[in-house]
């Protein structure tokens, strides 16, 4: 016997109704179910995460590197001059106890400024991965390189100062907006450049100035080592300044991108239907 109702399908009821005009169709099997939506339409078990939160802890902690940074180079400077004036000083004694008291202040000021660079390394590298996984959401195909290469890519030497800038590249290009037509909206990488060919300069004058230090046997070349020091902490902060931004930027872009729709796949010739 059909259905009364829409004489399609069998009834089921007494009032002879099948099972979805009765509304008592059992519930489909977990892996037939769908999915339920989240934020811009992604399902709920890959739409991106919110790297927002993330982000405001970073842009604070370079903020705090940049002033930690400054407090580096005043002390710095004042050792310089200590050191540059200990061996033309009448009162040695009296002059290397202004020495040890400004070298114990250079000290401390270096020993905050690398635990708080130490913090934001931490919680950047964090939000450089989410942003990454969230890339893998929106656009896999244009990522250049895997998950975990943004966190890895950081700690392996030499490669270090390429590996990273792959990944973000990837990020980038993935986060962009999608047009109403579906095309991706072109992005100018000109921050992400800037940001990154500073990070490099810093680093590697870093490591010059350690080692100029380092090697340093005399008061005067004590003093130009110190004076390097300042130099590289002053680059350090100029490149603080579009890191800031950069993450301030691409956060912007995927929250943008997680409020529009998922891009469909485009068709294969030849596939199933």
């Amino acid at each position: 016997m059909l259905c009364t109702r829409c004489r399609i399908r069998t009834a089921v009821t007494d009032d002879g109704l099948c099972t979805f005009c009765s509304g008592t169709r059992p519930p489909l099997p977990d892996h037939l179910a769908p999915a339920a939506l989240g934020p811009g339409g992604w399902g709920v078990g890959d739409w991106p995460r919110s790297p927002v939160a993330l982000a405001r802890a970073v842009t604070a902690l370079l903020g705090t590197v940049i002033a930690t940074d400054l407090a580096a180079i005043g002390t710095g400077l004042h050792l310089r001059n200590m050191w540059q004036g200990a061996a033309d000083a009448e009162d040695t004694a009296a002059q290397g106890s202004r020495v040890q008291w400004a070298d114990q202040l250079h000290d401390v000021a270096t020993d905050v400024q690398q635990t708080v660079f130490l913090l934001t390394g931490i919680l950047f590298i964090l939000w450089f991965h989410r942003t990454r996984r969230n890339a893998e959401v929106f656009d896999p195909s244009v990522q250049k390189m895997g998950p975990g290469w943004a966190v890895g890519g950081w700690f392996v030497p030499v490669a270090n100062l390429w590996f990273p800038y792959r990944v973000a590249d990837g990020i980038w290009t993935g986060s962009a907006p999608v047009s109403p037509e579906g095309g991706r909206v072109a992005v100018s990488r000109a921050l992400l450049n800037f940001w990154w060919g500073l990070w490099v300069a810093s680093t590697v004058f870093d490591h010059f100035t350690e080692r100029m230090l380092g090697s340093s046997g005399t008061p005067e070349q004590t003093a130009q080592g110190l004076a390097l020091m300042a130099a590289a902490d002053g680059l350090e902060i100029v490149a603080a300044v579009p890191a800031l931004l950069f993450v301030r930027a691409l956060t912007r872009m995927q929250v943008e991108r997680a409020a529009q729709p998922p891009v469909p796949a485009p068709a294969v010739p030849g596939a199933h239907r």
